[in-house]
């Protein structure tokens, strides 16, 4: 486990004066599917000795916990074709100051895993969900599925989670047709819909700017076809997405717009990545080795100050606006979302 020695609590603060309580934390690179935006049809994965253990990534929340983190997303990859997932999140939830415990899934096999998740202390879902249609969804996915991803969103609701996600990645060229539907879907069945402009991250690294569908677009979609979208105060500075609620009152819709609108300014996020490297930003080129430390039987407090240096280097914005902008060597799955 490493020594549990006292550490420095201080705020984990950059350069820019951002303070981060965000972890995201990915748990795999394996998927059950192949979505074109995040990774290769043919994949060589990580072997099992190569990612982070459960008792590994419990000490890195309880370290960035002890200085000022209190929310935790679970990440893949897949992170439900991790076995036992389901006590890792109760590993988390035994982390004194972690507020908040969320799960980023395409919900495949959600169905068989809701219950357990939810009784080990999990808070919220996202799901990836970019159509309802199963040919376009095969599409996307490369993979069959759909049917199993709605099954898991009605047994997530009937074990008891109120605060379900959807994330549907908005492509240009192809799902300009899904915005209504998924509106009306997520509208009808008390869920928050969220469109994520399609970002350099895809792991045919084929992505190009003209395929992104900008959230200002889809806005004006569903305000035309749907219901008024309105701008909601409650809105918070740091999170990805910006809100609306429908005129109506009946739901609201979140807007990821990364591309056309970077969000940098108030991010607080650090990321550890399956094979446990810290990034600094989700476009980050730079990493640091944290398993090697885990693995070393180095104390705490030299384990925070290598993540403290990362989030010193962290720049002021990802820069996918500048004409110098070099993608990540890494795809969205070996990263984590």
């Amino acid at each position: 486990m490493g020594s549990q020695t006292a550490i420095d609590t201080a705020p984990l603060i950059d350069s820019f004066g951002r303070v981060h309580k965000n972890l995201r934390i990915s748990v795999t690179d394996r998927c059950n599917i192949r979505c074109f935006y995040c990774m290769p049809e043919t994949v060589e994965f990580l072997p099992h000795k190569d990612i982070l253990s459960f008792e590994e990534i419990a000490r890195v929340v309880r370290v960035v916990a002890a200085a000022g983190v209190d929310r935790v997303r679970i990440t893949g990859g897949e992170p439900l074709v991790r076995s036992q997932l389901h006590k890792l999140v109760g590993m988390v939830r035994a982390v004194e100051g972690i507020k908040d415990i969320a799960i980023t899934t395409n919900g495949i096999l959600l169905e068989d895993q809701a219950q357990r998740l939810k009784d080990a202390g999990l808070d919220r879902l996202n799901i990836s969900l970019d159509t309802l249609d199963p040919k376009m969804y095969e599409k996307i996915a490369r993979r069959k599925g759909l049917e199993k991803v709605l099954k898991g969103i009605v047994q997530a609701q009937e074990v008891g989670f109120k605060d379900i996600r959807l994330n549907a990645v908005a492509l240009a060229g192809i799902t300009e047709t899904e915005i209504v539907p998924l509106a009306l879907f997520a509208r009808q069945n008390d869920l928050t819909l969220r469109f994520i402009e399609f970002m350099p991250l895809d792991g045919d690294q084929a992505w190009q700017t003209d395929q992104v569908i900008s959230g200002e677009t889809i806005r004006g979609v569903i305000s035309e076809k749907v219901c008024e979208l309105l701008p909601t105060k409650e809105t918070v500075r740091s999170q990805p997405a910006v809100d609306f609620r429908y005129a109506d009152g009946q739901g609201s819709v979140g807007f990821i717009n990364s591309v056309s609108s970077p969000f940098c300014g108030a991010c607080d996020r650090l990321r550890i990545t399956a094979d446990g490297r810290l990034r600094n930003c989700l476009f980050g080129t730079e990493e640091w080795n944290l398993i090697d430390t885990l693995r070393s039987g180095a104390n705490d407090q030299t384990l925070l100050e290598i993540i403290r240096s990362g989030i010193l280097k962290k720049k002021a914005g990802h820069g996918t606006d500048d004409v110098e902008f070099k993608r990540p060597g890494r795809a969205m799955y070996q990263i984590g979302g």
